[in-house]
């Protein structure tokens, strides 16, 4: 799904938004890294990191440099930019890769900038970038670049002016993104599947086919080496002359970092920490109906990506992909609560009233259900933030959970995050507002 909408508050509050595209001068930052981006693939072994060696015989036979628990697509990531740094690095997850029990795990996913916290719209284009430099890396084409557009209809919430298009869009505007603006006219003349008054296109987005992404990363970790050990169940996690030993169901490992990227399953691991209290407020979500709308097949074309952009009207809760021919089964139209913002009563109440009443080119479509991995779960936190940064009480420690139906797009710079966090213990990014230790000093008080 890929919807909510609150984030990080400006680094600076009274400063001039930088344009998004325009140089950055390299130089340390409020819980960042000097010197700017990651280095190139070629990097060695980051010289903080001890090299993998080997143990006396009956014990674990090697020392990661770093351990991922959880293989969904941050753990993925995470993984991915560790093994770049020369690190050795060993996944493991309770399920196989891909397991369409996982949260990050269906068939489509937005990518946008339209948040309403100009912050988190900055970090959404980082991530874009990373995407991008992962497909060409790929070679495959899994980023569909169709827009986003926001919409917005009098007849459904009155007051244009303060919908979340119009208020995303000026957010856009002052970061100097690609936007266009539409009115009714406009919107029927470039976009004749929609009935409604006022349209706000977030140009650079779009969304992004899951199912090869997941398996080029697989493949890039296989042929890199990096250990993935899936079906395992972790018991215990303790630290041990200095480094983290998990004791498995099929053995222990010992390793010098480690990353929790488990999702709802986070608080099951936290409680398995030696001397670790910390348990974070998350809970479970899914979008109370999503189905797919299968057009004539004299219409069909106007519903794909090329002429089709992602759309949402969050006001209401909202959201929808075009058909990707041969890969989705159609228009896949979602409704839900989105968990920061704040939902008008209307006449839409579900995904038929809001096809209706907005989007009636859709109306003689088939209808059916989304099923499976595409149905689309998600994790919230109580104060509707990511939680992301190091394990109080477990040194070389981090995690990374709570992504709140948002967070796939967000992956690469998560992983890439992550990764900084365990090898380097700083990032890039100032990300003090995601700290897990926030939930500590909340229980103490």
């Amino acid at each position: 799904m890929g919807r909510d909408r609150r984030g990080l508050s400006q680094r600076n509050a009274g400063a001039r938004p930088t344009p998004m595209g325009a140089a950055r001068t390299p130089g340390p930052r409020p819980g960042g890294m000097a010197g700017g981006l990651p280095r190139p693939l070629s990097a060695l072994l980051h010289p903080g990191i001890r090299p993998a060696r080997q143990l006396k015989p009956g014990l674990a036979e090697t020392v990661y440099d770093l351990a991922i628990i959880g293989a969904g697509v941050m753990g993925l990531f995470t993984a991915d930019f560790a093994r770049r740094r020369g690190a050795r690095v060993l996944l493991l997850d309770e399920w196989r890769l891909g397991d369409p029990r996982a949260a990050s795990f269906s068939l489509t996913r937005s990518i946008r900038n339209d948040y309403l916290d100009p912050a988190y719209a900055r970090l959404a284009f980082e991530a874009r970038k990373l995407w991008l430099d992962f497909q060409r890396e790929t070679g495959e084409s899994f980023l569909i670049e169709c827009g986003c557009l926001n919409l917005a209809k009098a007849s459904v919430t009155p007051d244009l002016s303060t919908t979340y298009a119009e208020q995303s869009y000026r957010v856009l505007q002052g970061l100097h993104l690609k936007t266009e603006a539409f009115d009714r006219d406009g919107l029927r003349a470039r976009f004749p599947q929609f009935d409604v008054d006022l349209g706000r296109l977030d140009v650079e987005a779009g969304f992004l086919h899951v199912p090869p992404i997941t398996a080029a990363l697989e493949a890039r970790l296989r042929v890199a080496g990096v250990t993935i050990a899936e079906n395992t169940t972790v018991n215990r996690i303790s630290r041990r002359q200095g480094r983290i030993a998990i004791d498995t169901a099929t053995g222990e490992r010992l390793a010098e970092r480690l990353v929790l990227t488990a999702g709802l399953g986070t608080n099951s691991l936290l409680a398995r920490i030696d001397g670790c209290d910390l348990r974070l407020p998350l809970r479970p979500d899914r979008p109370t109906e999503s189905k797919y709308f299968i057009p004539p097949p004299a219409k069909r074309a106007m519903f794909t990506p090329s002429r089709l952009p992602v759309f949402a009207y969050l006001d209401v809760g909202i959201y929808g992909h075009p058909w990707l021919e041969g890969k989705t089964p159609g228009v896949k139209i979602g409704y839900y609560n989105p968990p920061d913002v704040r939902t008008q009563v209307s006449s839409i109440t579900s995904v038929r009233s809001f096809v209706q009443e907005c989007m009636p080119e859709l109306i003689d479509a088939r209808i059916v259900d989304v099923e499976g991995a595409d149905q689309c779960s998600y994790d919230l936190v109580a104060d509707d933030n990511f939680i992301l940064g190091p394990i109080p009480g477990l040194p070389g420690g981090a995690v990374g959970t709570g992504w709140r139906g948002t967070g796939y797009k967000f992956a690469p710079l998560i992983g890439r995050t992550l990764m900084e966090l365990a090898l380097e213990t700083r990032t890039v990014e100032d990300i003090s507002r995601f700290a897990p230790a926030r939930f500590e000093v909340s229980r103490a008080g």
